[in-house]
C-alpha cells in the first residue's frame, strides 16, 4: 500500500497492547474527520476488547503527536465554513459521540492509554493526551492550548482536565495566553512522567505497557475507574466507591490466582475474571 493510501490511524495488537498512530505526518498529524472517525471507533472497540489490555496513543514521524483540529478540514466544517465531502465528514456532523469519544470525553474507558509523545502536542492533541494515564514525551516535545489566539476555546475537555491535572494557575496562564511549554516544563509541572530522547520515546511506553498488561485485568480496570470516579467527591463517597472496587475485584478468580502464584514463586496467569 503506498503512503498516501494508508489510513490516517494506523493499528497493531501485540501481547495485550494496542498500538493506536495518528497517521498524517505531512499535516503534524492534525486531527482530520477521518482521523476523529478511526479513532473514537478504535477507542470503542479497545473498550469491549478482553483481549486489549493496554493502549499506547502516539504519532507517526518525529515532528508532532498531534498538532490539534486540521484547521482547513475540522475546524471550518464544526463551524460551518465548510460543508460536508465525504463519509467522514458528514459522520462528524450527524454522530455527536464521535468528537466526544475521539477525545475520551463523555466516554467510560476504564483500561490505561500512554501517550508516547513524539513531538508537537497541542491544541486538540493536548486535549486528547490529557485523556490518557502516562505520558512519554521526547525531549523537543512541546505542550500548548493556543485555542484563545485563534478566538476558539479548547471544547474536548482541557478546560475541566487540566485544572484538576496541574496547578490553577499553571493552567489558567497555558489556557488565557496560549503559549506552549517545552518538555521538561511540562514534566515540572506533572503533565508528563519523563521525558527521554526521541528514539527511546516508543521503547519506553511499550516497557510500561508490557509491565501493566502483565498485571491483573479486573484489578487494573478497578484501579482507573475508581481514581477518575472518585475525582471531586468527598472522602466518604470516595471511600464508598474504593470498598465497591474491592468487593469486585476480590470476588475474582485473579485475585486467588495471584498470592498463589507469589507463594508458588511462579508467574501468575490471570483470565481477567
Amino acid at each position: 500500500m503506498m503512503k498516501d493510501q494508508e489510513p490516517a490511524l494506523l493499528s497493531e495488537t501485540r501481547d495485550g497492547i494496542l498500538l493506536l498512530t495518528l497517521n498524517r505526518p505531512q499535516a503534524r498529524n492534525a486531527i482530520s474527520p477521518e482521523i476523529a472517525c478511526r479513532l473514537s471507533d478504535a477507542f470503542a472497540a479497545f473498550a469491549e476488547d478482553p483481549d486489549q489490555r493496554v493502549c499506547i496513543l502516539t504519532g507517526a514521524g518525529d515532528k508532532a503527536f498531534c498538532s490539534g483540529g486540521d484547521l482547513a478540514l475540522t475546524l471550518p466544517l464544526l463551524t460551518g465554513a465548510r460543508s460536508p465531502e465525504t463519509e467522514w465528514d458528514h459522520r462528524v456532523l450527524d454522530d455527536p459521540t464521535v468528537m466526544s469519544r475521539s477525545a475520551l470525553r463523555n466516554f467510560e474507558l476504564n483500561k490505561p492509554i500512554i501517550a508516547a509523545i513524539n513531538g508537537a502536542c497541542l491544541a486538540g492533541g493536548m486535549e486528547t493526551m490529557l485523556a490518557t494515564d502516562i505520558r512519554i514525551a521526547a525531549s523537543h516535545a512541546t505542550f500548548g492550548l493556543p485555542e484563545a489566539k485563534r478566538a476558539l476555546i479548547p471544547f474536548a475537555g482541557s478546560l475541566v482536565r487540566l485544572p484538576r491535572q496541574v496547578s490553577y494557575c499553571v493552567a489558567m496562564e497555558m489556557l488565557l495566553v496560549g503559549d506552549s511549554l517545552d518538555a521538561e516544563s511540562a514534566r515540572l509541572a506533572g503533565l508528563v512522567n519523563y521525558v527521554v530522547p526521541p528514539e527511546e520515546v516508543l521503547p519506553r511506553a511499550w516497557a510500561l505497557a508490557t509491565k501493566i498488561a502483565a498485571n491483573g485485568p479486573v484489578a487494573v480496570s478497578e484501579i482507573k475507574r475508581t481514581v477518575l470516579a472518585s475525582s471531586g467527591r468527598t472522602l466518604e463517597e470516595g471511600y464508598a466507591l474504593e470498598d465497591a472496587a474491592k468487593d469486585r475485584v476480590m470476588a475474582t478468580s485473579d485475585a486467588r490466582e495471584g498470592p498463589r502464584a507469589f507463594m508458588e514463586k511462579r508467574q501468575p496467569a490471570y483470565v481477567g475474571r
